[in-house]
């Protein structure tokens, strides 16, 4: 059994189909990369595994579980790094690791885990004066804090300079090791081909190939000598990027659950 198992699993917004008969299986220890262009359907598929939207069709468990129906369990094996701007700007470091630590009956330790990702002299800092890859790692440390056995790590390095992102990739090497199995998404071919055992490449709701990086460049071009960029473009139809978010109802729904949860 996989640590994730997507099958079959279908979404439309209106007349517009969003996922499109996905598959795959993420085993343990993998970092899974799932890549495609704005609007191809990655970000609904991770939702879905989420337990953030429902699909229309199709089957996903997390560690057995499925996110709709066990919420609860899977949030407590499961730890989803936040987007850029879903923070509140007056809140410091501390107040947000702990406020999530306490969502957790057997959670991290919340000052160990911001000195192992650089954060301990940004212990009293607002959210509005960390600086891109400080919220970055914030991010991450707020996935972490529940040790998580599996972690979505979405569009995470999108804004950092060079730097900024490859120090974003020593930490996910880190959290592999520390033996979370990792779900990333991205657009960047550098990062997919520098962390990824295995990656999906996502193109208009359905998954165009599914390969190592290095089995997915010798698909296109059979003697290895291209990048994944490259292959990408090769694999995938020249559309315009699009993003169609749909209807907003399922994330309502979690947000209600998820206040009472929480007590507010």
């Amino acid at each position: 059994m996989g640590v994730i198992e997507v099958d079959d699993v279908r979404k439309r917004y209106g007349d517009t189909t969003a996922v499109d008969g996905v598959s795959f299986t993420v085993e343990q220890g993998e970092i899974f990369g799932v890549l495609g262009r704005n609007g191809a359907g990655k970000t609904t598929t991770v939702e879905i595994i989420s337990g953030l939207r429902k699909p229309d069709s199709g089957t996903v468990r997390v560690l057995g579980l499925d996110p709709m129906r066990d919420r609860k369990a899977v949030r407590n094996v499961l730890g989803v790094q936040l987007q850029e701007g879903m923070l509140p700007d007056n809140a410091t470091v501390t107040e947000m690791i702990r406020l999530y630590r306490s969502f957790y009956a057997d959670g991290d330790d919340p000052e160990r885990l911001l000195a192992d990702l650089g954060l301990e002299d940004k212990r009293g800092t607002r959210v509005e004066n960390l600086s891109g890859g400080q919220l970055q790692r914030l991010s991450i440390a707020l996935a972490l804090v529940g040790k998580p056995r599996v972690a979505i790590l979405d569009e995470l390095t999108t804004g950092l300079d060079p730097r900024g992102r490859r120090n974003t990739w020593q930490l996910v090497e880190q959290v592999r090791s520390a033996g979370v199995t990792i779900l990333l998404v991205t657009h960047f071919m550098d990062e997919a081909q520098r962390l990824c055992d295995r990656i999906a490449v996502f193109d208009r709701g359905r998954i165009a190939a599914l390969d190592t990086p290095e089995g997915l460049i010798a698909r296109t071009h059979g003697d290895g000598n291209a990048s994944l960029d490259e292959s990408f473009l090769a694999m995938t139809e020249d559309t315009e990027d699009t993003e169609d978010f749909g209807d907003f109802g399922d994330f309502e729904d979690f947000e209600d659950e998820f206040d009472v949860e929480a007590g507010r």
